[in-house]
């Protein structure tokens, strides 16, 4: 959870990211190296710009102590049209 509000601080700060959400308690059933694993995890969504998606991930497997974290990249298909316009003000675009 501490790691999750780091990075999610920093995402917000370094203006990558207008907005994260952090679901603390996800339990997640996956294969890793041959083995199915139940594990204790925490989610985020970035709400970002498609633009600078490349630049979160890097940003984000920098920070994370998960050899192979999942990084995904979601489109939107329409919302509020106030709240959309509210994410790309809050995303800086290099």
């Amino acid at each position: 959870m501490e790691s999750a509000k780091s990075i999610g601080q920093a995402l917000v700060e370094a203006r990558l990211a207008a907005c994260v959400n952090i679901y603390p308690a996800v339990e997640s059933i996956y294969r890793w190296e041959g083995v199915v694993e139940t594990t204790r995890e925490v989610v985020m969504i970035i709400k970002t710009r498609t633009s600078v998606a490349d630049e979160v991930g890097l940003f984000v497997r920098s920070r994370h102590r998960y050899e192979c974290p999942c990084v995904v990249v979601l489109p939107v298909a329409g919302g509020a049209a106030e709240y959309l316009a509210w994410i790309m003000s809050g995303v800086s675009v290099q």
